[in-house]
């Protein structure tokens, strides 16, 4: 491997904590990973790495090193890209599924004629990954997020309404303010930080409001949650985009429309400790100018 080359798998192997992925994403063999990384140790004359049986990490050394070799990396990046105007490689992020198929996809066709070279990754999930071990280089979020060490750039907020099936109002009552609710029911969402069920929302006279109602069935997916909901199995809240094909069928149907719940944020977030490559800037600042004003109107 060349000096480059060998920059790059050291890089990555720090942000994966392992040689086999490093060695992978880089495409060579481990064998010749190890070969290289222990050559540059050499040529060096200091250790960079710690090394055990299910994880490797840099000394502190190593971790000077990786900010550097970081840096030198992404400036040779830019350097090539202002060479020739071109934004190429992969871009690795993770979005909640329902978000991925009815908000990025939609757009993402533009960005793609825009830059030919340029390849995206959608990884669907909800929890908030780990971006360096997992190689993956952004995600988006819907909601409040906990205090990290990453950036955050908010795209926008998602309006939320408050549906339940035909069945369901038919079985219950059809309420007209949060006063109506006694006798209802929720379908439970489960907060993954709490454990517990969140409560209802919903906002009068400027005032939030939470309604804890009973829940016979809980889930920890919002694409579950809206199935039940079709089954009339209880009140649901979620953005209105998810729901804009059961409004526009009647499968579900809009209540207590003056008490909506607060709109939800929809963020991006990458690695502060690290410079953008210039692909994965070009992808955040697509987010930011394509997907955030459509939010803000309610998709």
């Amino acid at each position: 491997m060349d000096r480059l080359d060998t920059l790059r798998l050291f890089v990555r192997i720090v942000d994966r904590g392992s040689f086999s992925a490093a060695a992978a994403d880089c495409g060579v063999s481990r064998p010749v990973a190890t070969a290289a990384i222990k050559a540059l140790e050499q040529r060096l004359g200091t250790r960079l790495l710690q090394r055990s049986t299910r994880h490797v990490q840099p000394t502190l050394e190593g971790e000077a090193y990786h900010r550097r070799c970081v840096a030198i990396l992404a400036d040779l990046e830019d350097a090539d890209r202002g060479a020739n105007g071109a934004v190429a490689g992969l871009v690795r992020v993770d979005v909640a599924g329902h978000i991925a198929r009815t908000v990025l996809l939609p757009a993402l066709p533009d960005l793609l004629a825009k830059h030919p070279a340029l390849n995206v990754h959608l990884g669907e999930g909800e929890r908030l990954v780990d971006l360096v071990r997992e190689g993956v280089d952004c995600v988006v979020r819907a909601g409040a997020l906990a205090n990290s060490d990453m950036v955050v750039r908010r795209l926008g907020t998602m309006p939320e309404i408050t549906v339940a099936s035909p069945s369901y109002l038919a079985a219950h009552g059809r309420p007209q303010t949060p006063d109506d609710l006694a006798g209802h029911q929720m379908i439970g969402f489960v907060s993954s930080r709490t454990g517990q069920p969140l409560p209802l929302e919903f906002t009068r006279d400027g005032q939030v409001v939470e309604v804890p109602l009973p829940a016979r069935v809980l889930v920890s997916g919002a694409d579950t949650s809206a199935a039940a909901a079709r089954l009339g199995l209880g009140l649901v809240q979620a953005p209105r985009y998810r729901f804009a094909g059961d409004l526009a069928s009647g499968t579900l149907v809009e209540v207590l429309a003056d008490f909506p719940p607060t709109p939800t944020p929809l963020s991006v977030l990458y690695p502060s400790n690290r410079q953008l490559s210039p692909r994965v800037r070009v992808f955040v600042d697509w987010l930011a100018e394509t997907i955030g004003p459509g939010l803000d109107g309610g998709p």
